[in-house]
């Protein structure tokens, strides 16, 4: 690729002390290795001999799949006197979703990626490395440079400008051409050959793909129907063993990450192993077991994820447990439930201690959090049967759940009554409170407490109200009286606001505390009183009751 277009750049830091690093020796069958690929690499003309550098770094073999091995530089103090390159990579998520709907597709790979950009030529000697065959400097971008990938990334947004979210999708030098038809696909296709030509940007034949109905996409399984999971991904799980070591239950945790948006409750499905890494658990244990042969029951049929149409309601489903918080976002064609996304976290540290109901507002901030496109694009309805609404929209609440409540204003939700699912896949997501000592609201009924008081001085006058409901969460309120009142009066006050608090938010049952004798035993009738403003507080009182 010409210069003028793209060209990578270091930018050391010049306060950083260059590093010299000594020989490391290699022998056998990787001395074979790394003289094939300098010849390979220097006949090329992607590197070149260099002398007197004053970084220099080793090499690295590393064993492939098949048996032969791959040289690789180890840049690691290099990319440590680099700055970041803040330039942002797409969200796979949305670039895979915007590849739902259509019939044809071409999937195209670029030959040596990295390789058709030139290095900026005052850096290509800080790149250099030694061998047992000489000091080489890279004269083009070579795999495991710091910002790398954010600099071909802007290389191909840069080419392709015209035609991404159009006809064309590109995640670093992986590129999809999409069309709704076989006739349109063949116009886009010639587009986009005519744009990678112009700019000498090489394929990889053997590794692309065209006129097809489906296929993989940056690691997910896309055509017109949805998106579906990749079923390499689902087979490294099938084919796994038991775990007998952290390391195995590691690459456990990252295949499953790697599936977690097709995984239902993945943070509770899999928290038994979830535990060992957590220190919580010591070995595997029989829980392990039962909970990875679900996992893999599970993942036998995995399911079909599709992708929202613009400006379009999304449903949100939510549950909570002990131990973990889960989201589910749907959306909903001719009465039918479609799945978009699946999400879950594992409950650590202070979170577990959390009341049941403020867990279940954190499930909602977690989905806002990890769903943020589509938090940001779309009207969201969240289908509760508890009063979250009440909770986060009332003005009393205080830390955490302040901020939260803060955080979500930024987006269009509202909050509805649950209905019956119409999807077998939310079956998961019909109980919204699975809390082990969570008591049944209907059989045992919880009383909301108030705490009520209220003064008065010369100088002021005021009223203070704590409201605490069954699950734990505490509302506050205070104000002041501007008109000339006594305390027993303020106190009535107190009361009747504290009575008309609780009502707004819903509460049947309610035990009220007050240090006024007075005030809590005129509205039973142990105390009578002669004084008619009192009598009229008090009769305002029991209505309320």
């Amino acid at each position: 690729m010409d210069r003028s277009i793209c060209e990578h750049h270091l930018n050391v830091s010049q306060v950083v002390t260059p590093v010299t690093q000594k020989k490391r020796v290699m022998a056998g069958e990787r001395q074979d290795a790394i003289k094939e690929e300098i010849t390979k690499l220097l006949g090329a003309g992607y590197i070149r001999e260099v002398q007197y550098p004053r970084w220099l770094t080793n090499i690295v073999m590393v064993r492939k799949a098949n048996g032969k091995w791959r040289m690789c530089v180890d840049f690691r103090s290099l990319n440590q006197a680099c700055p970041k390159d803040t330039y942002p990579l797409p969200r796979i998520d949305v670039m895979v979703d915007r590849t739902v709907g259509y019939e044809v597709m071409s999937f195209l790979d670029a030959f040596s990626a990295y390789h058709q950009i030139w290095i900026a030529e005052g850096d290509e000697e800080k790149t250099a490395f030694i061998t047992d065959y000489g000091t080489y400097c890279y004269r083009v971008m070579p795999f495991g440079l710091k910002n790398a990938g954010a600099t071909y990334q802007r290389m191909i947004d840069t080419v392709f400008k015209n035609q991404r979210g159009k006809n064309l999708e590109a995640y670093v030098d992986d590129i999809l051409v999409k069309s709704r038809t076989f006739t349109e696909h063949l116009d886009d296709l010639r587009e986009t050959l005519d744009t990678l030509r112009r700019y000498n940007l090489k394929l990889d034949p053997a590794k692309c793909t065209f006129g097809a109905a489906s296929g993989k996409f940056l690691g997910q399984m896309v055509s017109a129907r949805g998106i579906e999971a990749n079923p390499e991904k689902i087979q490294a799980i099938q084919d796994m063993k038991p775990p007998q070591t952290i390391q195995d239950i590691q690459k456990l945790n990252g295949r499953v990450t790697a599936l977690s948006r097709f995984i239902s409750k993945s943070g509770e499905r899999c928290l038994p192993f979830f535990k060992i890494l957590r220190g919580e658990n010591q070995a595997w244990n029989e829980d392990c077991t039962k909970a990875f042969q679900s996992l893999k029951e599970y993942l036998l049929s995995p399911p079909l994820l599709s992708a929202p149409v613009q400006d379009e309601d999304l449903f949100l489903y939510l549950s909570a447990t002990n131990n973990s918080v889960s989201a589910v976002i749907v959306r909903e064609e001719a009465t039918r439930q479609h799945l978009i996304h699946y999400i879950s976290h594992i409950l650590h540290g202070a979170e577990v201690r959390y009341p049941p109901l403020e867990k279940l507002s954190f499930a909602l901030i977690s989905a806002a959090r990890r769903l943020r496109h589509y938090f940001q694009t779309h009207p969201i309805k969240v289908m509760t049967d508890q009063p979250l609404r009440r909770i986060l929209h009332s003005p009393e609440i205080s830390g955490r759940l302040q901020k939260w409540a803060v955080e979500l204003s930024e987006f269009d939700i509202d909050f509805l009554p649950r209905t019956a699912t119409k999807s077998q896949a939310l079956a998961n997501f019909i109980a919204e409170l699975t809390i082990a000592d969570q008591p049944e609201p209907r059989k045992k009924p919880q009383p909301w407490t108030l705490h009520v008081d209220g003064a008065s001085s010369e100088r002021i006058q005021g009223v203070g109200i704590v409201l605490t409901c069954p699950w734990g969460i505490r509302l506050q309120r205070s104000g002041k009286i501007r008109f000339p009142i006594t305390n027993n009066q303020a106190e009535y006050e107190a009361l009747i606001a504290g009575l008309k608090f609780a009502k707004g938010l819903g509460a049947r049952q309610l035990d009220i505390y007050s240090d006024s004798k007075l005030m809590v035993n005129q509205p039973t009738g142990s105390y009578q009183t002669k004084d008619e403003v009192l009598k009229r507080y008090s009769q305002l009182a029991k209505t309320l009751l």
